[in-house]
C-alpha cells in the first residue's frame, strides 16, 4: 500500500466525485455540474498526481454524458413539423420517446460503469491512463 497516496485529501475529494456522478442521475444531473466545477476548480491542485488522469476522466465522463442526453432530445423537434397530422404527431411524440427513453437510460448505464471504474482504479491507487493521453 502506498500510505502517501492513501492518506491524500485529494483521494477523498476524487471519490465523492465519482459519487457525486453517480448520484446525480436522480438529481436531473445538478449533482453532476456541482462535481464539474469542484473538477475544474480543484484541477490544478491535482496536477502531477494520479488523481489528474481521475479529473481528466470525470471532466470527459461529464461532457459526454451531456452530449448523449442532448441527442436523446433532438428526435422531439421534428413534432414541430408533424402539428397538422395528429396521427403523424402521435407516432412521431411515441418514436422520441422511445429513442429518449432508450438513450438516457444507456448514458445512465455508462456513466454509472465510467464511475465504478474510476473507483476501482482509485482503489488500487492507480490513475485511469498516463496523462500524456
Amino acid at each position: 500500500m502506498n500510505y502517501s497516496i492513501d492518506k491524500d485529501p485529494n483521494r477523498s475529494l476524487t471519490l465523492i466525485l465519482y459519487i457525486l456522478y453517480i448520484v446525480a442521475i436522480f438529481s436531473a444531473g445538478l449533482l453532476a455540474i456541482i462535481a464539474l466545477v469542484i473538477n475544474y476548480v480543484k484541477r490544478s491542485a491535482v496536477r502531477g498526481t494520479i488523481f489528474e488522469s481521475h479529473f481528466t476522466w470525470q471532466i470527459r465522463t461529464f461532457w459526454w454524458y451531456l452530449i448523449w442526453n442532448i441527442i436523446a432530445f433532438i428526435p422531439f423537434l421534428l413534432l414541430f413539423f408533424t402539428h397538422d397530422d395528429p396521427d403523424l404527431f402521435a407516432g412521431v411524440a411515441l418514436g422520441a420517446s422511445a429513442f429518449c427513453i432508450a438513450v438516457i437510460g444507456l448514458s445512465w448505464i455508462w456513466i454509472v460503469y465510467r464511475a465504478i471504474r474510476g473507483i476501482m482504479r482509485l482503489n488500487d491507487n492507480q490513475p485511469m491512463y498516463r496523462a500524456e493521453q
